[in-house]
């Protein structure tokens, strides 16, 4: 289906809503395509092709609200579903609050291109997919005795989505992806140590195709003897590509939702300092080539660079329109696009050289956040350093701690982002964190 007939059945299915009983209606149609292969002991393991097609449908009826969806895109059968979803809306409750968004707050086109689309994805050879991942074993199979092992995979996906809403907007996006993936055991006494390592592109040409194998091998041997150690209050850095995880509480912490239902350690912080001065992180959708860019949200907002953090100080919550009217706030978005973490001066090895004695962290294993109160327990593994130097692996410990305190004790930094993502986050120091270990 093409954008323009894409464009062609939304706009109909939003009409015909309107005609038949809503006072306002959205409705988006997409398309997703994605292939994935996954190779073990020299043979395809698994692989998977799928096509799909969909329409989604917000309606707004007599002050209710419901959201329906369907993958049957063919007029005839859409009559039905539509008028069903209609008079199923009117035996909800009344909702004040849900509205479309106001028309001066859409996007209004004509923003640069992100791009975020390969446009040579269908291009791709299937057969050259399916090689890399056996390249990506090859690389390592018969290099090491302690190998016990490997699994490889290769996965690709595009999407496209047009949206329109009744009271004026239309807007279409694309995206594409691409990775290769390993995993890998080894022996290590009475363990099995494992790791994994990945690359990944928004364009095919961009995917740095080799690597994989050798590098989480690297990373499952370097993981051999780990041992709790002592507990006690250190330095923990974290490295660049699991920071995303520790920092997830705060980012949820400060979406509306969170807000508006009093589910978050940072209602009523805006404008108050809340981190180190060292914390500065900007939400910034128009990065080229960037993860998350994008020039419209999932109602039709359009985005804006904005300041999150600013030396510890809460610039920012994320409300969207349902949210907004709730708390009486303008809506900005909902949802993040690429956070961007303004870096420190030290790469990896110099924040390594810097400490004393602490541990560095490249993982995390279980454990929840309180939303209410920021108090965490989480499961790490990494390696211990003494004298600037990695000394030994360290397993099966715990951190503790509250993460209003942990983002004061945000120390130092570094300069290694990580690119790959859309939190383009590097490794950053922490001061004075408890573990729990011996």
């Amino acid at each position: 289906m093409t954008k323009e007939e894409k464009y062609t059945l939304a706009k109909w299915a939003m009409n015909h809503a309107l005609e038949n009983g809503a006072q306002q209606a959205s409705v988006s149609i997409s398309n997703s395509q994605s292939s994935s292969v996954e190779v073990r002991e020299e043979k395809i393991d698994k692989l998977e092709q799928a096509i799909q097609r969909s329409l989604y449908i917000r309606l707004f009826v007599d002050g209710k609200y419901s959201a329906h969806s369907t993958s049957r895109l063919k007029e005839q059968e859409l009559v039905r579903f539509i008028n069903e979803a209609i008079e199923g809306t009117k035996f909800l409750s009344e909702d004040e609050f849900r509205t479309l968004p106001a028309p001066e707050l859409y996007y209004k086109g004509g923003g640069k291109n992100l791009e975020s689309l390969d446009e040579n994805f269908a291009l791709v050879d299937p057969k050259e997919k399916i090689d890399l991942a056996f390249k990506a074993e090859k690389e390592i199979l018969g290099t090491d005795e302690r190998l016990i092992s490997v699994s490889c995979s290769y996965y690709d996906g595009l999407n496209e989505r047009v949206m329109v809403t009744s009271n004026g907007f239309e807007g279409h996006s694309a995206n594409s992806h691409y990775g290769l993936h390993t995993s890998v055991s080894v022996k290590g006494g009475d363990a099995r140590p494992e790791s994994s390592w990945g690359e990944s592109s928004i364009k095919y040409d961009k995917l740095k195709k080799d690597g994989t194998g050798t590098t989480a091998l690297k990373k499952a041997i370097e993981k051999i003897g780990a041992e709790k150690i002592e507990s006690g209050t250190m330095p923990m850095l974290v490295e660049n590509r699991v920071v995303g995880r520790l920092l997830g509480p705060v980012m949820e912490a400060i979406n509306g939702s969170s807000i508006q239902q009093k589910n978050s350690f940072l209602v009523a912080k805006l404008d108050e300092k809340v981190a180190s001065n060292q914390l500065t992180v900007t939400d910034d959708p128009f990065i080229v080539g960037g993860r998350g860019s994008r020039l419209f949200d999932g109602e039709g907002l359009a985005t804006k660079k904005r300041s999150i953090f600013d030396k510890g100080v809460l610039k920012c919550y994320y409300i969207d329109t349902y949210y907004g009217k709730k708390l009486e706030m303008e809506p900005n978005g909902g949802s993040t696009t690429n956070l961007v973490f303004e870096p420190g001066n030290k790469d990896l090895d110099g924040l390594v050289a810097s400490i004393q004695k602490g541990i560095f962290v490249t993982g995390f294993n279980g454990g929840n956040c309180n939303g209410s109160t920021g108090d965490f327990s989480y499961g790490i593994e990494g390696f211990l350093i003494e004298n600037g130097k990695l000394v030994k692996p360290v397993a099966e410990m715990n951190i503790t701690g509250n993460m209003m305190k942990l983002m004061a004790n945000i120390g130092e930094l570094g300069s290694d982002i990580k690119t790959d993502s859309s939190v383009r986050t590097p490794s950053i120091l922490f001061n004075d964190v408890d573990f729990s270990g011996l």
